[in-house]
Order: C-alpha cells, then structure tokens, then sequence
C-alpha cells in the first residue's frame, strides 16, 4: 500500500516511520527546505541556536519508549529537570539542537523537501496529490500533519469535508529573537532556561547551557499576546522591539548579531479530543499538535495515532 504523508515535521516523521515499519512504501512531502517544522534550529558561525520548540517532557510510556530510543542512539539527551525549581520531571533536548531529532527520523525514509502540495482530490479508486512541478501522485492513504488551516485549505480546494470545530482551530502565535552574544555575562540564571520572566517573554532560553552552542546564544520568545499584538509590524519594526524588551537580560555581554523569527502557527489553543482524525473513508486522517496535545509528546503520538489508524 502506498502511503503520502504530508509535512515532514515530528508528526509527518513519526507516522511515517510507523506506516514503513508496518510494510508500507510511504513518500514525505514538505515545502520548507529543512525536516523538523518546529524542531528547527539555526547555526550561526559558531553559534547554534533552538528557535522552535525549546525542550520536551515525557508524559507517556509509549513516548518514554521512543524516547530512550533517541537517548541510546546519542540523539537527544536530559537538559534538567525545572527551571526556577525541580519538579522531578526531565527537559529533553536534541543533543545538537532539536532539528536533530527529526533528521534522525529522516534517515531511510523518502521524503522530499522544497515541494508543495498544490492539491488533494479523491480519485476513483485512490488519492491524487499534485505538487508545485506539476506532477500527480497516487496513494491508496493520504496523512496531513500540516497546521489545520493549511490542512484545511489543501482539503478544501479538493472538495473534502472537514468537521467544522477541527477548521475552526485557532492558534497562538509566537515572535522570536536568536541573539548570538561575545561572552556569557548575560542574566539567564542557570540552568539556562526562564518562563514567563517577565510581561514580555513567554521563554528565554541560553542555548550554551543546554550544551548544544559553543559560542554564548539566547533565544527569546514573546508571549502569545505581545506576539499577537506585534505580529503585523514590519520585520524591522519586530526584530528592534524584541531587542529592546531583551536588553535587560542581556547584562554586560556584546550583541554580535541578531535575527526576527516568526511562529503564525506556534501552539493550538484548543485541542481536538482525538489523537488523530480519519475520515469516513478510514483512508484519510490528519493529525498534529492540535490533537494529542500542543507539547512535542503530542504531536509525535499524533503522528503515531494516524499511521496505526490507516494501516
């Protein structure tokens, strides 16, 4: 059987794995040029920074299991276990950034970056995705991780239901801040992550601490309301009030370079009861962070869900 996943990101990743580990030929399509979605992480000279996703917890025995896998395979390993206080509970990092964890899931699988899905219809007999270079696709099961606006649009166009409070999800949207720094005389006390420190940042996160930076590099994100309130502002405009609001915890350590970074879709604000949803066909199913929950565990259980659904 032949199986499309759409968005290579941990749920896309994560479902497709499954389908191949259970005999299936699945293809991966993404647009962006990289795996991962929000397990993303940027490299600048020699600094590397998470600008996505920050850490992950593990709620379940069935992601413990994946989990141990990764720490085993060198892919991810235990940053702390709290920030102001532990609770107990560990912070999981890609142990050379987050993006790791997904290029680790990559690996043998046929996925294929900087393609759009241009349209879904259901054919006679199968489904027929056609992507930006013109050429249509065939599978007998079809997997969407995208977003659900995206997901919607793409089924839309296609003429393919939706439940009406699956397309209506909304989402929160977070600005970002990557500051490379010339010394660690900065104020993110240790372990190296803060949340909620102030009425600004909903994160700050000192990427040296995690162990995946060389050279001194914080990542900031705003909150869901200041980013909401500021998203439509220029990039420029965005980028100088971010550094402004982060000046505080800079301290004495020189800004050697900053970059803006925008999350439209960066966490559901209400999640869909289900781990995944398939349609009445049992031949579609979409899934995402919008389903098990907006947390990394979620979203790799999501994936998960709609693969064993299918298959």
């Amino acid at each position: 059987m032949r199986i499309i996943v759409v968005g290579a990101g941990l749920s896309g990743l994560m479902a497709a794995r499954e389908c191949v580990a259970r005999g299936h030929e699945v293809i991966v399509f993404d647009k962006g040029r990289g795996v991962g979605g929000r397990l993303a992480t940027r490299r600048v000279k020699d600094a590397t920074l998470d600008h996505g996703a920050q850490f992950f917890t593990v709620r379940s025995d069935v992601f413990q299991t994946h989990v141990d896998e990764w720490i085993t395979a060198g892919v991810v390993r235990e940053w702390c276990r709290g920030f102001s206080e532990e609770d107990g509970h560990p912070r999981y990092v890609g142990a050379n950034g987050m993006t790791s964890i997904a290029k680790h899931l990559a690996i043998g699988l046929d996925v294929r970056l900087s393609t759009l899905v241009f349209s879904l219809t259901r054919g006679d007999t199968d489904w027929v995705i056609t992507t930006d270079d013109g050429v249509a696709h065939h599978a007998d099961r079809v997997i969407l991780t995208a977003p659900i606006p995206q997901s919607f649009s793409l089924m839309f166009g296609g003429g393919i239901e939706m439940p009406t409070e699956l397309r209506n999800t909304d989402y929160d949207r977070t600005l970002g801040l990557l500051v490379t720094l010339d010394s660690n005389n900065h104020n993110v006390v240790s372990p190296g992550g803060m949340q909620f420190p102030d009425d600004v940042f909903s994160f700050i996160g000192d990427n040296s601490a995690k162990g995946i930076s060389e050279a001194p590099a914080l990542t900031f994100h705003a909150n869901p309301e200041w980013s909401l309130a500021n998203f439509d502002l220029t990039n420029r405009e965005i980028h100088d009030a971010l550094l402004e609001a982060a000046t505080p915890w800079l301290g004495t350590a020189g800004v050697t370079s900053s970059e803006m970074k925008k999350w439209r879709f960066a966490n559901p604000k209400k999640l869909w009861p289900e781990a995944c949803w398939v349609d009445d066909s049992g031949t579609l199913a979409i899934a995402g962070d919008a389903f098990a929950g907006p947390r990394v565990e979620g979203a790799a259980l999501s994936g998960l869900a709609a693969a064993r659904a299918l298959s």
